[in-house]
């Protein structure tokens, strides 16, 4: 393949692009390592040992903070800012402020980790960290903001591609997410501990206001965008259906600000207010399936690369782990259901399903289509992928079958009762039961962590490759100019 990233580099940014995707791999690798080592303690709890900065309780916010923040957060900084220059044609509005959102994510992300191996925790759901840290993402992130609306009003057509009306929701609703769950009074100017303005049943309904709309905004309107953008160009055909993408973006964006309460059933919540947010939650299996459905057709035509396209598999794949979850989502939100799952492993398997099965796939099939592009080569191991793609679906079928097993027994356990009106299991009894689906959690995940592995080893040679083709051409260059 010809080297034309010089040309390329001038007229976009890519080294922004670059230095996101390597952070995204280095967190994602720790993250997920701290993922197995403490579903490992879970299942065999003398992994805790006496250090109190490695115990479940320390590692569990490290592990979600490093995957959705750190891997999570780093792609979908990575694939906006190429999404954004490709489909504008215009470089990014400023090196600086890219290379500041950058830096200020990093430090947020390293530091929140190391907070919270210390003990310092706000204890909110997906948003843990301390005041100061909270602050730096709120800078950062408004810089982001205004970073990606000037691009887009830079843009040389006049038409603004729908991939870039996901990442813009995204970007505006984790603002508004962050700034208030994040409302807190602290101690001291010195001191990293806070007050939450909200308090009982208030402060509950703010962090699943949060909470839910974390995995409705970061985790699927913004992992939308990257599926809008990279599954038409890897299939080299048109989104199925443009006017589709657009009922998909406005219902999603409208619906899924109301209904975090459905964490709330059964609790000093209001009824009524968890009603209305179940009954949203039914209303979003409409517009999530119209979406997996758009992505899906837009193979219409091409479904051999199925067959012969290792990162189409990683995007299909994606696709239909999101249509799942978001069946499974509206279904466990239903109070009937809900009174069986909630508490339960249940939810984690859930959660998984749409983290593992449907934010990691679509982000390793997007990276495998722009790497090699960044670094103008070809991926190193095209055979090297496929066994990443089978390492991270035995890893996912595993993991979430074996959290529906434990969780839906673990609910039937607790709320069965003997002749006598009497519980029929003890809680220990549950614990007891959960050993063995906690083993195979563990090994689900190992098995999707060894896959990521392979995936950074592949990304390294890809882009060491580039390195020494690009060595040859300029010592081919060099010996040209000799010889003239």
């Amino acid at each position: 393949m010809a080297h034309t990233g010089i040309a390329s580099t001038q007229q976009y940014n890519y080294e922004i692009i670059k230095k996101f995707a390597v952070m995204a791999l280095v967190w994602g690798l720790l993250g997920m390592a701290a993922g197995v080592y403490i579903a490992s303690e879970l299942a065999w709890p003398f992994l805790n040992f006496d250090i109190p900065q490695i115990t479940f309780g320390r590692l569990r916010p490290v592990h979600t903070t490093l995957v959705i923040f750190g891997f999570g957060g780093s792609a979908l900084f990575a694939t906006s800012y190429y999404v954004v220059q490709r489909t504008c044609q215009t470089r990014l509005y400023s090196d600086w402020m890219a290379a500041f959102t950058f830096w200020g994510w990093q430090l947020a992300i390293g530091l929140g980790a190391l907070s919270y191996m210390f003990g310092y925790t706000q204890s909110r759901e997906y948003a843990e960290f301390e005041w100061p840290i909270d602050l730096l993402i709120a800078v950062t992130w408004v810089v982001y903001l205004a970073l990606y609306v000037q691009t887009l009003r830079r843009r040389s057509q006049p038409h603004i591609y729908v991939a870039n009306w996901f990442y813009m929701a995204f970007i505006l609703a984790t603002a508004i997410l962050h700034i208030f769950n994040n409302l807190a009074v602290p101690v001291g100017l010195f001191s990293l501990k806070s007050y939450s303005l909200f308090s009982g049943v208030q402060d509950a309904m703010t962090q699943w206001w949060y909470g839910h709309n974390a995995v409705g905004f970061f985790l699927t309107a913004a992992f939308l965008g990257m599926m809008y953008y990279f599954v038409p160009k890897q299939a080299g055909r048109p989104v199925y259906s443009y006017r589709l993408s657009i009922v998909h973006f406005w219902a999603l964006s409208f619906l899924y600000m109301w209904v975090g309460a459905h964490h709330l059933h059964w609790t000093a919540l209001p009824d009524w207010t968890s009603t209305l947010a179940a009954t949203f939650s039914i209303m979003l299996l409409l517009p999530s399936w119209g979406g997996m459905i758009n992505g899906i057709m837009t193979l219409s035509g091409a479904w051999d690369k199925l067959r012969t396209d290792p990162i189409m598999l990683f995007l299909i794949t994606a696709l239909s782990f999101y249509g799942m979850s978001t069946f499974e989502g509206p279904l466990m939100s239903l109070k009937s259901v809900n009174a069986l799952s909630h508490y339960t492993d249940w939810t984690i398997g859930h959660v998984h399903s749409g983290a593992l099965g449907w934010v990691a796939m679509v982000s390793f099939g997007s990276f495998y289509h722009m790497v090699p592009r960044l670094y103008d080569t070809r991926i190193y191991s095209t055979r090297l992928v496929y066994v990443h793609f089978w390492l991270a679906t035995i890893g996912i079928l595993l993991y979430i079958t074996a959290m529906w097993v434990a969780g839906i027994f673990q609910g039937l356990m607790l709320r069965s009762f003997d002749d006598y009106g009497n519980l029929a299991y003890t809680f220990v009894e549950t614990v007891a039961f959960l050993h063995e689906p906690y083993v195979v959690r563990a090994l689900g995940g190992a098995f999707f962590l060894s896959g990521v592995v392979v995936m950074a080893y592949n990304v390294f040679m890809t882009v060491r490759q580039s390195r020494v083709e690009a060595a040859e051409i300029e010592a081919k260059l060099a010996a040209k100019l000799a010889r003239a």
